[in-house]
């Protein structure tokens, strides 16, 4: 291995760790505003399922990471595209690293996404190398993410009102508090099962171009690796986006906390079985101000949701034009 693909897969594992401990907390954020978990406990419980997730659906379904693979070319050159592509996971660092500061929980996913569209199109000098089947997934992505996953928060909610508004309130609380742990176990169980297979789609890009990687091959020892290091990146906390997601956002109730979290999950399992690429930042998001105009639209702080919708707007221009000049930089100067 050259010392150029070992510097490039160490990008790529440090996006992954970075993911963990930016991304993830959005699965478990829900449970610990209401409570119902401790911060500790709760993180320790979502990197464990992390885990899961990512081996368990990574083995058995791979349509995610085959999006990755596919979606954008970064020439024949061995050393242009490894240049490429460091630069590209370079910048989805020091864009997460930033909304991880201010408190912002943006997507490291579609920032990976434009990373790397932003380095293609630098090695392209244009729009050639992006593949528009693939990025046609992360639009469907996105409407799953964003209108079902707010769609399903708000209908699980009303249910989830409408079936225990005659149950005495300690009573319900009590089984909502089992409920919501077992959903957020299921979330973070999503999270990884979804984002593992994004960073293997780039190490096995990495392995297409410099190492001979025939496409067919088994992915776990991969899967293995990436979902490690996300776990052991939410290992290491991520209370700033928990603040943000479950806190200011809205005040979550514990019946509200599971309809999020299911909510959630679900729309991530529908996009991992299709080969949706899609952020659990936005999905989990969704769902929770759909949990929150169930109650009332004015139980939503719109002030925080707003710069949220304008932290994933800024997503893909901002990091792709960061992966754009980063892989200018780094084609010159290596």
């Amino acid at each position: 291995m050259t010392l150029t693909v070992f510097y490039t897969v160490i990008i790529v594992l440090a996006v992954a760790f970075v993911n963990g401990w930016t991304d993830a907390p959005n699965a478990i954020a829900s449970s610990v505003s209401t409570r119902t978990i401790s911060m500790k406990k709760a993180v320790l419980l979502a990197a464990f399922s992390d885990f899961l997730g990512a081996v368990i659906i990574g083995t058995i379904n791979s349509n995610v990471t085959e999006t990755l693979i596919n979606i954008a070319e970064f020439g024949t050159d061995e050393k242009t595209a490894l240049l490429s592509v460091s630069a590209a996971m370079t910048s989805v660092v020091l864009w997460a690293v930033f909304a991880w500061y201010f408190g912002i929980p943006t997507s490291e996913s579609h920032a990976l996404i434009a990373g790397l569209s932003g380095a293609s199109v630098a090695v392209n000098n244009g729009f050639d190398g992006i593949k528009a089947n693939e990025w046609s997934k992360v639009f469907y992505g996105l409407i799953v993410s964003v209108l079902v996953g707010f769609l399903l928060g708000y209908t699980l909610s009303k249910i989830t009102v409408r079936l225990f508004k005659n149950k005495e309130r300690i009573k319900a609380d009590k089984f909502f508090s089992k409920s919501q742990i077992a959903s957020s176990v299921f979330m973070s169980f999503m999270h990884g099962a979804q984002d593992a297979q994004k960073f293997v789609g780039v190490l096995l890009l990495i392995a297409k171009t410099s190492l001979n990687y025939e496409n067919g091959k088994t992915h776990l020892p991969l899967l293995v690796l990436c979902s490690a290091v996300i776990a052991a990146g939410t290992a290491t906390g991520g209370e700033r986006i928990i603040k943000s997601v479950g806190m200011d956002m809205l005040k979550l109730r514990k019946d509200q906390g599971f309809s999020a979290d299911l909510s959630g999950a679900i729309c991530l399992l529908i996009s991992t079985l299709s080969g949706f690429p899609v952020s659990t930042t936005h999905t989990k998001t969704s769902a929770v101000m759909g949990t929150g105009v169930a109650k009332s639209i004015k139980s939503v702080n719109w002030k925080v949701a707003g710069e949220m919708i304008a932290a994933w707007l800024l997503t893909f221009p901002g990091c792709g034009l960061l992966g754009w000049a980063l892989c200018r930089v780094f084609l010159k100067v290596f």
